[in-house]
């Protein structure tokens, strides 16, 4: 494996198409005879449609026609499998009835020849309801269903509760999350037309073969008559992993019609429709004995989800990393849904790592204050060298280094613990940190390379680059095993019609691709080497096995070298084409996970009550990053988000109706370029070669779980506030200055 390719820090081969524009969007495909799809949505929670009049609107300018569920076309249920890869996050169709589950809900949609002309007349549309009282929030949820929640997703080792009682020193705390709103830059849209009874959809999808696979079974199609295309998608964080209604409707509108059809979710119903990270409460009860050993941990958790689903198909998993991250022989996580009149939550960056490692982290810093501890040698102590959860061995893990290089560059060991005790100036200093934990996942693959007569190379896999660099990590893929240059490598992803491949989402495109690309490589240069010793070849008189390929060269055993292209040419050939299948990671044998560790420093003003996060430092074992640019870039920008979820981000809902009431990028409140604090980012270099041949696991998602906790932890040190439900805003701390001693 060359070292000048993987692991160098190489610009985005994507990156020049983007920044001149020519980079296409679901939404920038302008296809002949176009029209325009607006939604018309609930406003209210639950309840019945009992009438839709669509007589004025019909006569608005440039209407074509108005679907409801009087007036809609049959589709059919997808069975909504991961195994067989045709989930949807929503498993209502689209009208299919006069039920109402959540504000923001589809109910009508109106199709006219311009974008304009559809909104002025969804404006029109008028809908009668039958209101019933809604579910607003998980504490009237918990009231009201409390003993109907299902537990599931459970683990239980050892006896917790006994162990729990003969502890030397307990914890028990409750911690509270709200609902987060993805929020990607990209909005939700879908450009859909039909041709000769085949499907065409240009979609916001972060799983381009789900996709097709859904959308076959919605229409009752053999997959081969749909093509699901996403070449560049302005992120999604989770929130266009699966299908959403928005998109079969736009697909039924345009066959109903006969034209292609483009409907774009509006940033207000991205709040209502398209998903969402769900409220969580979680209550830690931990216990340790006198040297400070964990004996017994217990993490319950309860979360929102909506009432459209029954089956309770997606589960806020927030004990995950809990189950094998410290080591305790006493052990049990839970958890329950709550059902609420939302829309259906779905999985956002780090989905029940990001707010499950909040409470952990948060509970581990509590407990090592009742043990008078240090919180860093807290953790240490408690590390597992084992995942204890499943009983197998870790493929690799290096916290210990994390924990090591993070506190020397952030200088832990100068840190002062007694509380506001470190200041400068007008401001109050604190430091926190806590660990961070991802599962790493690898999935089965298959991809094709070429090796062309022009002397370039060709890759492609029907995976997706949702801006986090897949093409550029899959071309330096190439070049390791073909010595092609990465300005001769043309990578094509986001199309269903490629050998299949990953989701974007949990961390595993680059683990599950790479792979694929390698196999698929090395599958072309057998192939090139049966051109080069056939009758007409390079090298007619040589056996393949005899030629040797490197750096783009065939050499033969007497040492004569020749390009693949003059190969190619020889024979009057365009190309030498191999595939791959490779399977996913061997999960019987090993767990496969990655770790790091954040340490945090945020500046606390009590006299005009101002918080900031002013440092970060994180250390992250990911096994070798393919790109240590876009890497970094990756745990850089989900700090970020992580700074979000502590510190500014609430999805607010009416208690009286359930709707949300800050469903707009004024009022929903995220980081920006005036909150970045100074991040270092230290990656780690353990190839983990027992989960792939580049030693690469994910790194999307770790950077975000434990950010929160070590930003609270640090807000503690700060003020004395132990703030246990999040965001941490202002009111929250307004009497800190109270608990600190002034200098």
């Amino acid at each position: 494996m060359s070292e000048k390719i993987i692991g160098a820090a190489k610009p985005r081969i994507d990156g020049p198409q983007k920044l001149t524009g020519r980079a296409k969007y679901s939404s920038d495909n302008n296809l002949p005879g176009m029209v325009y799809a607006y939604g018309v949505f609930s406003t209210i929670a639950r309840g019945e449609i009992t009438n839709i009049d669509t007589r004025v609107a019909k006569q608005s300018p440039g209407v074509i026609d108005i679907f409801h569920h009087n007036h809609f076309p049959k589709l059919y249920h997808t069975p909504s499998s991961m195994a067989q890869e045709n989930k949807v996050d929503e498993v209502r169709l689209p009208f299919e009835d006069n039920k109402v589950y959540y504000a923001g809900q589809f109910v009508a949609l109106v199709v006219a020849d311009t974008f304009e002309n559809a909104r002025a007349a969804a404006y029109k549309v008028k809908v009668d309801y039958q209101k019933s009282a809604a579910i607003a929030n998980l504490d009237q949820a918990v009231e009201r269903n409390g003993s109907k929640m299902q537990k599931k997703s459970n683990h239980t080792r050892g006896n917790p509760e006994e162990a729990y009682g003969n502890a030397a020193k307990t914890i028990d705390a409750t911690y509270y999350t709200p609902v987060e709103t993805h929020n990607p830059m990209e909005m939700h849209a879908t450009v859909a037309a039909w041709n000769d009874g085949k499907l065409t959809m240009y979609d916001t999808t972060q799983g381009v073969v789900n996709a097709r696979n859904v959308y076959a079974k919605v229409f009752g199609l053999s997959p081969d008559r749909v093509e699901v295309l996403t070449p560049f998608l302005g992120s999604g964080f989770g929130s266009k992993l699966w299908p959403w209604p928005n998109a079969i409707a736009a697909a039924a509108a345009a066959r109903e019609i006969g034209r292609p059809v483009q409907l774009v979710v509006p940033r207000q119903e991205m709040f209502t429709t398209t998903g969402h990270r769900p409220e969580t409460r979680q209550r830690m009860r931990l216990g340790t004995d006198d040297a400070g050993r964990l004996v017994s941990l217990r993490h319950e958790t309860i979360y929102t989800t909506s009432t459209v689903d029954q089956v309770d198909t997606y589960v806020e998993s927030c004990g995950k990393m809990t189950q094998g991250l410290y080591s305790c022989d006493n052990l049990s996580v839970t958890h329950a849904a709550a059902r609420t009149n939302r829309g259906t939550p779905t999985s956002m960056r780090a989905p029940g790592a990001a707010p499950g490692m909040f409470a952990l982290e948060s509970a581990m810093d509590e407990m090592a204050e009742q043990l008078g501890m240090d919180p860093l040698e807290f953790r240490r102590r408690n590390v597992s060298d084992t995942d204890e959860s499943k009983g197998l061995p870790w493929s690799s893990n290096q916290i210990r280094e994390a924990y090591d290089q993070a506190a020397e560059r952030f200088g832990w060991a100068k840190r002062n613990p007694a509380i506001g005790s470190m200041r400068e100036g007008n401001e109050i200093i604190g430091w926190g940190m806590a660990s961070c934990n991802w599962e790493a996942i690898r999935r089965p693959c298959d991809a094709r390379v070429s090796l062309r007569a022009d002397g370039s190379a060709f890759a492609s896999c029907a995976t997706q680059d949702i801006g986090t660099g897949t093409y550029t990590i899959v071309a330096q893929a190439v070049s390791d095993v073909t010595g092609v240059p990465l300005e001769k490598i043309e990578v094509e992803l986001g199309d269903s019609s490629y050998p299949s491949g990953p989701i974007s989402g949990g961390s595993w495109a680059t683990a599950t691709t790479l792979p694929a690309i390698a196999a698929a490589g090395r599958k072309a240069i057998e192939v090139l080497k049966e051109y080069a010793t056939s009758e007409n070849g390079a090298f007619p008189d040589a056996k393949p096995e005899d030629l040797t390929f490197e750096d783009g060269q065939l050499k033969n055993t007497d040492g004569k070298s020749i390009g693949f292209a003059e190969v190619l040419k020889a024979r009057q050939l365009a190309s030498a084409d191999g595939e791959a299948h490779t399977e996913g990671a061997p999960t019987e044998t090993y767990a496969f996970r990655s770790f790091g560790a954040h340490f945090v420093e945020v500046r606390w003003d009590p006299g005009i009550s101002n918080l900031r996060v002013s440092r970060v430092v994180s250390a992250i074992d990911v096994g070798r990053a393919i790109n240590a640019l876009t890497s970094r870039n990756q745990v850089e920008g989900a700090i970020v988000m992580g700074i979000g979820m502590a510190r500014f981000e609430q999805t607010d809902y009416d208690h009286r109706d359930a709707r949300p009431v800050n469903n707009n990028y004024a009022e929903y409140l995220v980081p920006v370029h005036a909150d970045q604090p100074d991040v270092d980012v230290i990656l780690l270099d353990y190839p983990d070669f027992k989960f792939n041949e580049f030693g690469a696991r994910g790194i999307g998602e770790i950077g975000i779980t434990g950010i929160p906790a070590a930003i609270a932890n640090a807000v503690y040190h700060a003020t004395g506030k132990r703030i246990r439900d999040l965001p941490i805003t202002m009111d929250k701390l307004m009497d800190a200055s109270a608990s600190v001693k002034q200098a």
